[in-house]
């Protein structure tokens, strides 16, 4: 189900489990509030009573937003002024709108491999493709790392010596 929202004077389009930034609202992170002001509800193309839908979210955080830089200026008169101004929003999370609550996502749980059964590298496979179970990652890593040997070391006798100038001719008149 989603809804329709008018909070700071501005309108969201919400449903259970999103997470939108709004104008400052009193309340600490945790809290949960009431969004009243529901102009629109539905659910796919069908519309519901929006005077009856109840949109609860929950504050995740009191923050600011980016920075705007105010600049003002009048030609020809050396008139510049420049501030800075970051606005106060609180980032709410939707719980539910209606009788519709979010359901948390958990997290997919891996199955790890045994440790005691290591995969075995296939040495007949091409150079180009790993084998399974190589981190292809930490491989190039470690070469990066490898220390690059010169082709050969340098001498003092190779560097060649300043060309030096010849000295102006004088002349007397």
């Amino acid at each position: 189900m989603f809804a329709v929202v008018r909070t700071g004077g501005k309108q969201y389009r919400v449903a259970a489990g999103d997470k939108i930034a709004v104008e400052k609202l009193a309340g600490d992170a945790g809290d949960t509030i009431t969004l009243g002001d529901v102009l629109l509800a539905g659910e796919g193309d069908t519309l519901a009573d929006a005077a009856k839908t109840v949109v609860s979210a929950e504050i995740i955080a009191q923050a600011k937003s980016e920075k705007v830089t105010v600049f003002k200026k009048r030609r020809r008169h050396n008139y510049r002024r420049k501030a800075g101004h970051r606005q106060q929003m609180t980032l709410l999370r939707i719980v539910s709108v209606g009788d519709s609550k979010a359901e948390k996502k958990a997290a997919p749980k891996k199955e790890a491999a045994p440790k005691d059964e290591a995969p075995k590298a296939d040495h007949s496979a091409q150079a180009s493709e790993p084998a399974k179970g190589v981190d292809t990652k930490k491989e190039t890593k470690a070469k990066a790392a490898a220390p690059v040997k010169d082709a050969a070391p340098k001498k003092a006798a190779d560097k060649k010596a300043p060309a030096k100038k010849p000295a102006a001719k004088k002349t007397d008149k």
